[in-house]
């Protein structure tokens, strides 16, 4: 429900924005100010995969013609940048280097979108959780089900295995470099006799 009340304000917000030019402007400005080009209209989309996934699964037996896709992927990144310049400005003035979670918050109350802070609140609990479950899985050691002490043993037989072979692969090489030595003491005193004789 949320999303197509949101899609219904969006175009408004983008119409208002394009007329005074104030996004154009502003992203202009911190790009220029951070001593970067401002990207390019085609690089600041978002994927047109995700909006039509998005339109699918909130009208189902409707077909939207591409103008219309087209039309939301444009008000869906207008809204996008909206926020996100609003939060960098928050940011700026709390004197932050990083936008988090709570300046886009801020910025969603001061634009007038509070309808949407308990749902973005619930989709940040919901990231934080998979973030978490995503370290936990990460690891490992608890992938492996082995206890650690278990592990440090076998790292402990790995190093001993790896010295002990080592020891036996520089032995060779000694007794090679004897041998060859001899090989070689003993071909010089043939040549010294061969000499004397």
């Amino acid at each position: 429900m949320m999303i197509t009340h949101a899609l219904k304000e969006i175009p408004y917000t983008i119409i208002f924005l394009k007329q005074s030019n104030l996004l154009g402007k502003k992203l202009k400005i911190y790009f220029l100010r951070a001593g970067m080009s401002p990207p390019e209209d085609d690089e600041l989309t978002l994927p047109r995969a995700s909006i039509n996934k998005m339109i699918k699964e909130i009208l189902p037996h409707v077909r939207v013609a591409n103008e219309s896709r087209e039309l939301i992927l444009n008000c869906c990144t207008e809204f996008i940048h909206l926020i996100s310049s609003e939060a960098n400005d928050i940011c700026n003035q709390q004197q932050k280097k990083t936008i988090n979670a709570e300046h886009i918050l801020q910025a969603l109350e001061k634009l007038g979108f509070s309808d949407y802070s308990a749902e973005a609140e619930a989709v940040l609990r919901d990231c934080k959780a998979v973030a978490a479950k995503r370290r936990r899985q990460s690891t490992r050691l608890e992938n492996l089900g082995i206890p650690e002490e278990e592990l440090l043993r076998q790292q402990q037989e790995l190093f001993a295995k790896a010295r002990e072979e080592q020891a036996v692969a520089e032995q060779i090489q000694w007794q090679q470099l004897q041998a060859v030595s001899q090989m070689s003491s003993m071909m010089n005193n043939d040549n010294d006799q061969d000499d004397y004789s």
